[in-house]
């Protein structure tokens, strides 16, 4: 049986589990439980961006609070078992960063927020820690609706690659 035809087999609920894995917000879980079957796994793709697309600021922070800080390993494991090996992969990076890098992660990561109320969230997949932390002083300087706009798009990335795993791995 294949990984797709595994998710269109499962229950309603079962599928919106799955779903909340690649993305924090319900009601695009939702979505994506109801829209099955899909016929082929870009169909899959294409929903996922299309139900995004209507989400808003409230479902951002919804699948904002679903991801660690960055770099913050042990957090990550307690908290996010769920999803908990492939933010490890995504945050590969980090491991192995300079004590000055990872300092400056954790003091960027506070200042970020208590300036904009939720966690720094970058699509950390082939990046440095350093790369991210260059990113992250940087989006520090956006106004507070275009870095929530940002941070949306940073999700609808993570959500295609663990999207992408959901369908290939078993």
């Amino acid at each position: 049986m294949s990984r797709l035809d595994w998710l269109n087999g499962l229950s309603l609920e079962d599928a919106q589990a799955e779903f909340l894995r690649c993305c924090g917000s319900r009601r695009w879980a939702e979505g994506m439980a109801r829209a099955r079957p899909f016929s082929r796994e870009t169909s899959v793709y294409t929903e996922a961006g299309w139900l995004w697309s209507q989400t808003g600021p409230d479902d951002w922070k919804e699948a904002i609070t679903h991801h660690p800080r960055i770099g913050d390993i042990s957090k990550l494991r307690e908290r996010f078992k769920a999803t908990s090996t492939w933010s490890e992969q995504e945050q590969k990076g980090v491991q192995g960063a300079s004590e000055e890098v990872i300092q400056g992660l954790a003091d960027g990561n506070r200042e970020y927020e208590e300036r904009f109320g939720f966690t720094f969230l970058i699509c950390a997949t082939g990046k440095s820690a350093a790369e991210i932390l260059e990113q992250l002083r940087e989006r520090l300087n956006n106004p507070p609706a275009l870095e929530m706009r940002i941070a949306a798009g940073e999700q609808a990335q993570i959500t295609r690659i663990r999207l992408e795993k959901l369908l290939t791995s078993p």
